[in-house]
């Protein structure tokens, strides 16, 4: 067992010290080329954001809505692999230290080799990682896709369609922060929020410890606000990754993306 803190575990430890909230930001790895992704990093470290969410790009994210499914697109037409994602991550590690969680579905990491994937991450400096598409029940029914290393932490996600009695054995193994989606459907901006967040993340919290991230649908610094006040962190992606998107591979990705978070990493801290 690591006797070594994990960076997400500092990070919520550090927040919570202070009384303060998390944000957590996802881009996908590759958008709108590696380096490119680069600058979009040190401009989400300049605005403040506690966690980075990598997506590591797949030509099938079903989970996705279309801004995040064509950020995938064109990671991946730019000569994205996982193997440089893991490089990428290591370039990242030499000028940050902001916690990284990978964002990903289990083909690219099963046809990469799934033991040689976590160590290879953890060496990389990954911290924990999200996968989409493998329930823990099946995980443990297959043992080549558990207790590969409790350096790279187990994110858990839950859902709105998640049967109130399936939770507490969903979270018991959570590690860093539970993930709770706060719609039904795919990743996307949305003019509204659920009013169902309050609730559901009341329940996630009588079921673990682990702290609780609302995304999904937040775009605006009001709506990051509003989910501050009701979970321990706020998780915003479409809107980013549109941004990266309507920038392109040309101007100042990191001055533009550093602008537009550091409102909405303000909202989260206001709280």
């Amino acid at each position: 067992m690591s006797t070594t803190q994990n960076r997400i575990e500092t990070t919520f430890e550090n927040l919570k010290a202070d009384g303060k909230k998390a944000f957590i930001a996802y881009v996908c790895a590759g958008d709108p080329t590696m380096d490119g992704t680069i600058e979009v990093v040190k401009g989400l470290d300049d605005a403040g954001v506690d966690i980075i969410e990598l997506g590591l790009p797949f030509s099938d994210p079903l989970a996705d809505g279309v801004v995040n499914q064509m950020a995938a697109q064109r990671a991946l037409e730019a000569g994205a692999t996982t193997a440089k994602v893991l490089e990428l991550v290591r370039e990242i590690r030499t000028f940050s230290s902001t916690p990284i969680v990978f964002f990903t579905y289990l083909n690219p990491i099963y046809t990469y080799g799934f033991r040689q994937f976590y160590l290879d991450a953890i060496a990389a400096g990954v911290d924990g990682i999200l996968l989409l598409d493998l329930p823990p029940e099946e995980a443990v029914l297959n043992e080549e896709l558990c207790g590969v290393s409790e350096s790279l932490q187990q994110i858990r996600l839950v859902s709105p369609t998640t049967p109130a009695s399936r939770i507490p054995s969903l979270v018991a193994q959570a590690q860093g922060f539970v993930y709770y989606v706060s719609r039904e459907g795919v990743t996307g901006e949305q003019t509204t929020l659920s009013d169902t967040i309050a609730s559901q993340v009341e329940l996630i919290k009588s079921a673990t410890k682990v702290p609780v991230a609302v995304g999904f649908g937040i775009s605006t610094p009001e709506q990051a606000r509003t989910v501050a006040t009701m979970a321990d962190a706020v998780v915003v992606g479409s809107a980013i990754v549109r941004l990266i998107a309507d920038s392109g591979t040309g101007g100042d990705l990191r001055g533009s993306v550093g602008a537009f978070v550091k409102p909405l990493v303000d909202a989260v801290k206001s709280v």
